[in-house]
């Protein structure tokens, strides 16, 4: 069983439920679903399945160490991703997420969003490690703008992005400036010493 046990009280019967909502239920007849032919078990819609379907819990997968797993899951899904296993600060954020939270509470979201976060920030960090470091300005498109009608494409199109643009520029560039900020003066500190 995928999801525990939980007391479910219907407040409402069928027929209040579609008095009370336009269109609620309209998918309650199978004839007016379009996937009924295909969830037909036999020739006649009833019995045995057809030859060759199969409908049983497939074969469990082997956890190979812990997996997140949200509060409200029983158990692991029979099939799960294991090429992106859970590290560092972010991982353990994410962590705290699915063993504290529900999936239904928003503090599991922002905690994962949270985690995304640091993890990107761990990765801009790992890359002056390497040879080839992030660039911020190539990476943000900016230099594409001028050859692109930077001025007529952003007037007159009903742009959704334009309420925002003012903020792109602080969002973009504000942490490295700040990264920067903080980095002289720690030189200078260090070098007063």
């Amino acid at each position: 069983m995928p999801y525990t046990a939980s007391q479910h009280v219907k407040k409402y019967s069928p027929e209040e439920l579609r008095a009370r909502i336009p269109g609620w239920g309209v998918d309650s007849d199978p004839a007016d679903r379009p996937s009924y032919p295909r969830e037909r078990r036999g020739p006649d819609g009833q019995g045995e399945p057809a030859p060759g379907v199969h409908w049983t819990f497939p074969p469990r997968q082997e956890p190979s160490g812990n997996r997140e797993r949200s509060v409200e899951h029983e158990m692991l899904p029979p099939v799960f991703g294991t090429a992106q296993p859970l590290h560092g600060v972010s991982g353990a954020i994410r962590r705290f997420a699915y063993d504290r939270y529900s999936e239904g509470q928003t503090a599991h979201w922002l905690l994962l969003v949270l985690g995304d976060r640091v993890d990107a920030v761990g990765s801009h960090l790992r890359s002056f490690a390497t040879a080839r470091p992030d660039n911020p300005v190539t990476e943000t498109g900016i230099l594409a703008e001028p050859g692109h009608r930077p001025i007529s494409s952003r007037f007159g199109q009903n742009r959704a992005d334009l309420k925002h643009t003012w903020l792109d520029p602080i969002i973009v560039v504000g942490p490295w400036v700040l990264t920067g900020v903080v980095a002289v003066r720690l030189i200078a500190k260090l070098a007063r010493r």
